[in-house]
């Protein structure tokens, strides 16, 4: 048997469970990982030289796709890069399989080259971290393998989906002999784990439905989560049975639902404390990941219900608004699916029930029309462009926001419920800013479909090697809100009062995405002024075969005075 059989045997075994994509980064102390992954006929490989991008584009990958990507990198240093993007992934739940090579044990801190201390690298950000036998050759250790990498594609795929790390020590030589070439073994073990299916007992269904039949005030809330269709036509089914109010900010996914409040963010900032008080619930019920207002975690941690349910399968519940009562263990779509029949006891707690959705889309009227008057004035500035890219956006797209100012411009402009085919996105695991760009281009490498990004100046410059590497992305759009710095700490308290503002928070810088488009080929376009806008957007939007950037170029000055006016507009409302 060839001395790297088994390794080469693990591209196989992926393959086998399902696994059609690998980043690769470039590094010699991996090259028996590298050429078992880059020979295989049923796996796409593709190399980029920035760890910490390709980690993010593994990330964009995998979120695309549903199925673990393989992510490998060399000793040392290397794996640490991955370190950003393995966080996040573990936060959003999604499934990597993140193979780092290493010197043999013995080296590790004897000052022996690209050598640090590999195990358990990433900590408790990684569901589980392995790590290979050193020696390959030898019948148990072949059998240790294949049982180590069936068990991490398994685990990274149950729920709570995640990141998993197998480290890899390889002694030299690492390359084959010449004229060896890789090859697969035809009989390969393969572990299968049945998906765990959880339910509730029909006890704890009844005592629910008792519980749910008897609150009027009922409010749903729900935090970041993929488009997922059968869960919209349950909770739609629920939401109109129950008269309950659906709350759901833009990365929710849940805009296609007609009488969704997508603006609480906007309205509970300026809301009396009356109306604040009479849109208390008595039951909240949530499900999905973070939700972005800190208006509405800041209302239900003021105005607690009587009862917190929070609905996910399994794994750790978080206690975001301070009154977690309940955890129900089972997939949304089931939850909501049995208890859209629950009735109340009487025509007065149905009357109540109705009027509390009342109460709540009230507000959501009362805003809309200051909302269309502010946008529908003509303006130079990032809000308004937010806003007119969206409204612009391809039938059927994927949208994604980078952190910052950038996802909560599109939270304030929201997606209207007719755009069904928009599909949104953004890295609010960690919130970082580190990997905005990278994770787009992951999505648009294996999907047809128009992939735009809106993202700030310092998030997009902090991640310009998502762009360095091979591989044509003709469906890519990105809009770079270049205010020249990181406006965010112009708004919040803080920041602004200080003399360092500028240099030490804000952290003002010069470039334009003009030098980096010529440098990658892109075609730029820039808007300067008001006229050029809607011709502008319609050629962004015109795929013909290359990838495009479009920049505005404004004033921080001039985008927060209307960030402050928009805010004042909304005031007025509550104030008249």
């Amino acid at each position: 048997m060839k001395r790297w059989q088994s390794i080469y045997d693990i591209a196989q075994l992926c393959e086998l469970k399902g696994i059609r994509q690998a980043i690769l980064c470039p590094g010699s102390r991996s090259a028996p990982l590298t050429l078992a992954f880059a020979q295989h006929p049923k796996i796409t490989s593709r190399t980029m030289s920035d760890e910490r991008s390709a980690a993010f584009v593994a990330l964009g990958i995998s979120q695309q796709s549903g199925m673990p990507t393989v992510l490998v990198c060399t000793s040392g240093s290397a794996a640490y890069n991955f370190a950003p993007a393995v966080a996040e992934a573990f936060f959003q739940q999604i499934p990597l399989i993140i193979f780092t090579a290493d010197r043999p044990t013995e080296w590790t801190d004897q000052l022996d080259g690209q050598t640090i201390r590999q195990k358990n690298i990433y900590g408790a950000h990684v569901k589980k971290s392995f790590d290979l036998p050193q020696e390959y050759e030898q019948a148990d250790n072949q059998w240790h393998i294949n049982r180590i990498v069936n068990e991490a594609i398994n685990l990274a795929q149950e729920f709570p989906k995640g990141p998993v790390h197998i480290n890899s020590p390889f002694r030299e030589p690492l390359y084959p002999a010449k004229g060896e070439v890789a090859s697969f073994s035809k009989e390969i073990r393969v572990i299968e784990s049945a998906p765990i299916v959880r339910s509730i007992s029909i006890d704890s269904l009844n005592t629910l439905q008792y519980k749910l039949s008897n609150y009027a005030k009922v409010l749903i809330v729900a935090g970041q989560q993929d488009h997922d269709e059968k869960l919209l036509k349950s909770i739609d089914k629920f939401c109109k049975n129950q008269n309950s109010p659906l709350v759901g900010d833009v990365l929710s996914n849940l805009h296609s639902i007609n009488y969704a409040v997508r603006h609480a963010d906007v309205f509970l900032g300026q809301a009396t404390e009356s109306i604040k008080k009479s849109l208390q619930p008595e039951l909240l019920i949530t499900f999905g990941k973070s939700v972005i207002s800190k208006q509405v975690k800041q209302f239900l941690r003021q105005y607690k219900p009587k009862e917190h349910w929070h609905i996910q399968p399994g794994g750790y519940s978080a206690d975001t608004f301070q009154n977690l009562t309940h955890i129900v263990p089972v997939e949304p779509q089931f939850f909501f699916s049995e208890l859209s029949s629950s009735k109340h006891p009487s025509k007065f707690e149905n009357q109540k029930q109705e009027n509390y959705f009342k109460l709540w889309e009230v507000e959501e009227y009362r805003i809309a029309k200051p909302m269309d008057s502010f946008f529908s004035s003509a303006t130079l500035g990032e809000l308004h462009l937010v806003h007119e890219v969206i409204q612009s956006l391809p039938v059927r797209c994927n949208l994604h926001l980078a952190n910052s100012m950038s996802v909560r411009y599109a939270n304030i402009v929201g997606v209207e419920a007719a755009k069904k085919g928009i599909h949104v996105y953004a890295n609010r695991g960690t919130s970082g800013i580190d990997g905005c760009t990278s994770t787009t281009v992951g999505h648009a490498l294996i999907s047809d479909l128009p992939n735009v990004l809106i993202t700030g100046d310092v998030a997009f410059f902090y991640d310009r090697n998502a762009f360095w590497h091979n591989y044509s992305i003709p469906n890519l759009r990105v809009v770079v809100l270049n205010n020249h710095g990181g406006i965010i700490f112009n708004m919040i308290d803080g920041p602004e009062n200080s003399s360092a503002s500028g240099e030490y928070f804000v952290t003002d810088q010069r470039l334009t995405a003009k030098t980096l488009c010529a440098e990658f080929n892109f075609d730029y376009l820039k808007i300067d002024n008001l006229r050029k806008v809607k011709n502008t957007i319609k050629d962004f939007f015109d795929f013909e075969g290359r990838t495009k950037i479009l920049e505005i170029e404004t004033g921080q000055d001039l985008n927060k005075k209307l960030f402050t006016n928009f805010i004042t507009t909304i005031k007025k409302v509550y104030e008249a």
